[in-house]
């Protein structure tokens, strides 16, 4: 089914005109757009943040999503058991992807209709969809329209029907035999619209974890990405094994039921982490499903020892994987992130109890283990309240009056404003003050650092209350007593591009990675990039944020211009120094790939001195030199 494209080049057209005053209000001025266009002028109201392919999050993954979620939900109804996946990225801008599932294939008359008109299709219909992962009638619709090229094709019982859209507006269709003999499916293949995601690249990794995912999340399935099979016979079971490795303290439990499957255990990491689904779809955010399943562990635990323990000492160290299938799932948004069904939570909480329960009498060893980890989470709460109570006592400091916090207005929890606050964690009051005098005030606070902050790597949670330093950059991002009293949606590490500040930088992600991992598991911190180097002339000036752009930006200016290498962010003039903070600031998400990763890297980086780190930095200091 391959099809040849050729290059499409677009300009820009030039705008020139005078200033004119407000355009009058009449009847002329209404427009009416179709669902497509709305789409295209819209797209974050469909597809969330648009990006360049450098976040999992960006639209490009979501588009993606979209085609595999259509393979997904034939499977879910009992057919077909492979999704073929390719993507060939060909440079920025440049990429085709293209999706095969083997399940009933969209009806052949209706192919047109399915693919480019809204609210069209086949999963408002219990009979044919009952656990629908896209969203009905938009998900295909939005990619054809966010596309450049998108052609389907759909093969039924030795016949096809097959179409070519243009940024959602078709430009061929045929139907006939196909000539040889093919089984049933869907076909797609489409290049994301470059005027839409600019300069986009997909990232293979963030695919592969998203496909890993949904095998575990369809037991049976197969899906092969770029030719890598992915499959898994466990389930959930496999997910958490994978994410867990050898931390967990005891062997894991597991349930499956007709609507609900969670696998479970604990580690002996700070917090809790869960991963939990809906219909195969990743609910980052949580929702109604999450929190029944988090009561029906606490009762079922509690039922089973007989003891009343607390939550907080029972959930304390708790990895666990759920996802529930459901009809009418209700998410808060078109990314799914946040389940909001209510009427789920009786039902949810009631089997999650049982099968927990269930599970223990099956395994007593396992069940001592878990009571040892809560008999010692108790004690280490005891102990942590005396120390907090000490800490507060010695500080005393007011929730909001924090040394060296430079708030904002908006929080987290206030609405659409809270989405956009950023906290930035600087390298003393110099990098502080540049960003002070450029910041918006509204949704940009400042926490400045006095310098190196202490490695907590190995450290109970008391230490935090024991350093001035930490205890009160934890409260100024409001996570002391749990990360969902987070303050800021984006919390920024902000340190000079020097080998203090990649110090530095690596003590507050050991931090962050030993008592808040879920913070980094939610994509919630940041490195902020800022320029290495400035040439300018008299009349014009480029930043450049490394030796190959500094060298690029000299060649384009002339050997005449002056070179400025930044040696920290103190240096930046706040006039400048407001452009790399703002709509344009270059922010690098700081992601793990599995949560058993996380000892064995801190051990590496920030543990004692040890003969293979030394032998590490050697060798890349030779590499580097040469």
């Amino acid at each position: 089914m391959a099809v040849k494209t050729k290059a499409i080049k677009t300009k820009k057209a030039a705008v020139k005109g005078k200033a004119a005053g407000p355009a009058a209000y009449d009847e002329s001025k209404i427009k009416t757009l179709s669902s497509l266009e709305h789409i295209r002028l819209r797209t974050g109201m469909y597809i969330g943040r648009l990006g360049d392919g450098s976040n999992p999050d960006d639209g490009i993954y979501v588009l993606l999503k979209e085609i595999i979620d259509n393979g997904i939900d034939e499977f879910i109804m009992g057919n077909g058991k492979l999704i073929e996946i390719a993507v060939k990225d060909s440079g920025p801008g440049k990429a085709m992807v293209k999706v095969r599932d083997f399940g009933r294939g969209i009806p052949l008359g209706k192919l047109v209709e399915c693919v480019s008109v809204i609210n069209t299709g086949a999963k408002y219909n219990d009979d044919v969809f009952q656990f629908s992962v896209g969203l009905n009638g938009v998900g295909t619709k939005a990619v054809n329209a966010l596309s450049i090229f998108f052609r389907v094709v759909a093969m039924r019982g030795g016949e096809f029907a097959e179409a070519i859209f243009e940024r959602g507006k078709l430009k061929s269709e045929r139907r006939g035999r196909l000539k040889d003999k093919q089984k049933d499916g869907t076909f797609v293949e489409f290049v994301p619209d470059p005027q839409i995601f600019v300069d986009y690249r997909f990232n293979s990794e963030f695919i592969e974890k998203r496909v890993n995912n949904y095998s575990y999340l369809n037991a049976g399935l197969t899906l092969s990405f770029n030719g890598k099979q992915f499959i898994s016979k466990r389930g959930l079971y496999d997910l958490l094994l994978e994410e867990t490795g050898d931390e967990c303290l005891y062997n894991m439990g597991y349930y499956k039921g007709d609507h609900i499957e969670f696998a479970f255990t604990h580690t002996n990491n700070y917090g809790e982490e869960y991963f939990s689904f809906v219909n195969g779809q990743n609910t980052a955010d949580g929702g109604t499903h999450l929190s029944a399943f988090k009561e029906g562990f606490l009762k079922g635990i509690q039922t089973y020892f007989k003891k009343d323990y607390r939550s907080e000492d029972i959930r304390e160290g708790t990895t666990a994987a759920i996802a529930v299938k459901l009809k009418n799932p209700v998410f808060e948004s078109q990314t799914k992130n946040k389940l909001g069904n209510s009427d789920i939570r009786t039902w949810v909480v009631q089997e999650t109890r049982n099968a927990v329960e269930d599970w223990l009498h099956k395994n007593p060893e396992a069940g001592k283990k878990l009571e040892q980890k809560i008999i010692s989470n108790e004690s280490l709460r005891t102990e942590l309240n005396a120390v907090k109570k000490e800490a507060r006592e010695a500080a005393k400091k007011v929730a909001l009056k924090i040394p060296k916090l430079k708030d904002c207005k908006y929080h987290l929890e206030d609405g659409l404003h809270g989405l956009e606050s950023t906290i930035f964690i600087t390298e003393g009051d110099s990098a502080a003050g540049s960003i002070v005098s450029s910041r918006d005030v509204m949704t940009q606070a400042i926490f400045a650092l006095r310098g190196k902050v202490e490695n907590m790597f190995g450290k109970k949670r008391t230490a935090i209350y024991k350093n001035e330093e930490l205890f009160n950059m934890m409260m100024a991002l409001g996570i002391e007593n749990d990360v969902e009293g987070l303050r800021y949606a984006k919390i920024v590490i902000a340190t000079d591009a020097d080998f203090d500040g990649f110090h530095i930088r690596n003590l507050l992600l050991t931090f962050f990675l030993s008592y808040f991992e879920e913070l980094v598991t939610a994509g919630r911190i940041f490195i902020l990039e800022t320029p290495l180097f400035r040439v300018r002339t008299k009349k014009e000036t480029l930043y450049c944020y490394s030796e190959k752009e500094r060298d690029e930006a000299v060649r384009t200016l002339g050997d005449k211009s002056e070179v400025t290498r930044f040696k920290g962010l103190g240096e930046i003039n706040p006039k400048e120094f407001g452009q790399f903070i703002g709509a344009d600031m270059r922010l690098v998400p700081v992601s793990i790939n599995t949560l058993k990763a996380v000892p064995q890297v801190l051990n590496f980086y920030m543990g004692k001195n040890t003969p293979e780190r030394r032998d590490y930095i050697m060798k890349n200091l030779i590499e580097d030199a040469g």
